[in-house]
């Protein structure tokens, strides 16, 4: 089952189990609208990898917001952020830890055959495929920096 009908699949069983007012139904519902919204953009209906892109975009927004609602003091709204934020991660892969995200750009590294700082864009061409969804760019980014910096 791809990851759009699983959505469609569990918003209709919320939907029978009268979530209308809960966090899962709407986070479902907007899941699906930027989904839809993305393929008119892209001009194509999404693999599951770029479904996964979408997911993952709302969840960050979600967790930048998060913070905003920390720094402001509303815990109303860290609560609710807190619960979307939830239903978006039942959908992505497992997240990466620091340790298997530093394996992995290790392997990266060896395979392109990088020697130094300036292979990092050879380096992260060939590591986000394989993380995308499962862990942020901007720590692949630094991770990657720091083992390109100690070839020198």
């Amino acid at each position: 089952m791809s990851l759009k009908e699983r959505l469609e699949q569990d918003m209709k069983e919320a939907m029978k189990a009268r979530e209308a007012g809960k966090t899962r139904l709407s986070v479902i519902r907007m899941a699906r609208a930027a989904i839809k919204n993305e393929e008119i953009e892209r001009g194509h209906p999404l693999s599951d990898d770029e479904v996964l892109q979408v997911l993952a975009r709302e969840k960050r927004q979600r967790q930048e917001a998060l913070e905003e609602y920390r720094r402001a003091g509303r815990q109303d709204l860290v609560e609710q952020m807190e619960e979307e934020i939830q239903v978006l991660a039942s959908y992505l892969p497992e997240p990466l830890t620091e340790a298997e995200l530093t394996l992995l750009a290790e392997e990266v590294i060896a395979q392109v055959g990088a020697r130094g700082p300036q292979d990092m864009g050879k380096v992260m061409g060939q590591l986000m495929p394989r993380i995308r969804g499962r862990a942020e760019g901007s720590d692949a980014s630094r991770i990657v920096r720091e083992l390109l910096g100690r070839m020198n």
